[in-house]
C-alpha cells in the first residue's frame, strides 16, 4: 500500500469559494507590485521625466503615492487571509494573521522606539499611517503574509515531522528564507526615503559595534538583518505551534499559492533597486530571494510518514488519501 497527497486544487475539506476569491485578489496584488516595480524601474526614478511634472500627472502621482502601497499590502494580507481559510478554516487562518501581526508589531515598535532588535531606525509618513504614530500598518501586515509563504516554502524543502526540534528547524529556515526579502527592500527604501537609519557616528564606536551595528549594507547595520532573523523564528515557531509542519506539507505548501505570493513581494524592492542603480541590492537581493524559490519548484513531493510514525492529525485537518 503507498501513501499519496492528493493535490492542493483536490484536497477534501478545501473551501473553493474562499481559493477563488484569494486567487482573485492575488491576481491584484501581483499587478500592483509588477506595476509599481516596473514604474520605479523606470520613469519614477531620478532624473524624473518632464511629463510627470504636469499638475494632473503629479495629483495622480501624489494620490497613488500615498494609497497604492497601503492598498497593495492590504489586498495580500486579504489574499492570503482568504487562501488560509479556504486550506484550513477561518478560526486558524485568522489565528495565524493575529500572531504574524502582533509579533511583528511588537518587534517594530521596540525598534522604533529603543533600536531593538534591529537598530535605530525611524519611518517616514510615505509608508502612510503609523500605529502609535511609529509603525506603518502596511510592515506588521506584510510581515504577516511573507512569513506565511517562507513556511509554506520550507514545507516543499524539509521533512515534515511534528516534533518539537523538527519545528524550530522549520522556524529556523524560515526566518532565512523571509530574511532574504531585505537583502533588496532595505536599500530600496532607504534609497526612496521610507525609513531612515539614524547611526552614531563611526569614530564613537568599538570595534565590534562597528561591525554589526555600523553602516554595512547602504547605511543598514547587520543587527538589522540579526532582528529580521531571530523575530522570524519566533513568529514562525509559534505559528508552528498551533498549524504544525505536517499540515503545512499537506494542505499548504504545494500549492502556486505561496510561491506567487513571496515571488510578486520582490518585484517593487528589486525595481527600485534597478532604477536607482543600487547594483549591490539587485543582485544580491535577486539572488536571495531566487534561491529558495529555485529550490521550492525544483523539489520534489515526499509521500507522508506512515501513520504509526505521525502524530494524529488536528480536527479539522486534511486528511491523506492512502490507496
Amino acid at each position: 500500500m503507498s501513501h499519496t497527497l492528493p493535490t492542493p486544487d483536490t484536497a477534501p475539506g478545501a473551501d473553493a469559494r474562499w481559493l477563488r476569491l484569494a486567487a482573485v485578489l492575488l491576481t491584484v496584488h501581483a499587478a500592483a507590485n509588477i506595476g509599481s516595480g516596473f514604474a520605479f524601474a523606470t520613469f519614477l526614478s531620478p532624473p524624473f521625466p518632464a511629463w510627470l511634472a504636469t499638475p494632473t500627472n503629479m495629483k495622480v502621482y501624489g494620490f497613488l503615492y500615498k494609497w497604492a502601497g497601503q492598498a497593495t499590502v492590504i489586498t495580500g494580507a486579504l489574499a492570503t487571509v482568504l487562501h488560509l481559510s479556504g486550506r484550513l478554516g477561518a478560526a486558524r487562518a485568522w489565528l495565524i494573521f493575529a500572531i504574524g501581526f502582533t509579533i511583528a508589531l511588537a518587534s517594530e515598535l521596540g525598534g522604533t522606539m529603543t533600536g531593538l532588535p534591529f537598530g535605530p531606525y525611524v519611518y517616514t509618513p510615505n509608508l502612510g499611517y503609523r500605529i502609535f504614530g511609529h509603525v506603518p500598518l502596511n510592515l506588521p501586515t506584510s510581515w504577516f503574509y511573507m512569513i506565511y509563504a517562507s513556511l509554506a516554502i520550507v514545507g516543499r524543502l524539509l521533512v515534515a515531522k511534528d516534533d518539537g526540534a523538527t519545528k524550530w528547524w522549520w522556524a529556523f529556515v524560515a526566518s532565512f528564507v523571509m530574511t532574504a526579502w531585505d537583502v533588496s527592500m532595505d536599500p530600496a527604501m532607504v534609497s526612496s526615503s521610507h525609513w531612515i537609519w539614524q547611526l552614531p557616528p563611526a569614530e564613537t564606536m568599538g570595534t565590534l559595534q562597528r561591525l554589526v551595528g555600523g553602516a554595512a549594507f547602504y547605511t543598514m547595520p547587520l543587527t538589522n538583518w540579526l532582528g529580521w532573523l531571530v523575530v522570524a523564528v519566533i513568529i514562525a515557531r509559534v505559528i508552528l505551534a498551533f498549524v504544525p509542519p505536517s499540515q503545512w506539507a499537506r494542505t499548504l505548501a504545494w500549492d502556486r499559492f505561496p510561491l506567487v505570493l513571496y515571488a510578486v513581494n520582490g518585484v517593487l524592492p528589486l525595481g527600485i533597486c534597478l532604477g536607482r542603480e543600487l547594483w549591490a541590492g539587485f543582485w544580491w537581493g535577486a539572488a536571495a530571494m531566487g534561491l529558495p524559490l529555485a529550490l521550492a519548484l525544483l523539489a520534489k513531493r515526499r509521500a507522508p510518514a506512515p501513520a504509526a510514525m505521525r502524530p494524529a492529525a488536528p480536527v479539522g485537518d486534511v486528511a491523506i488519501a492512502a490507496r
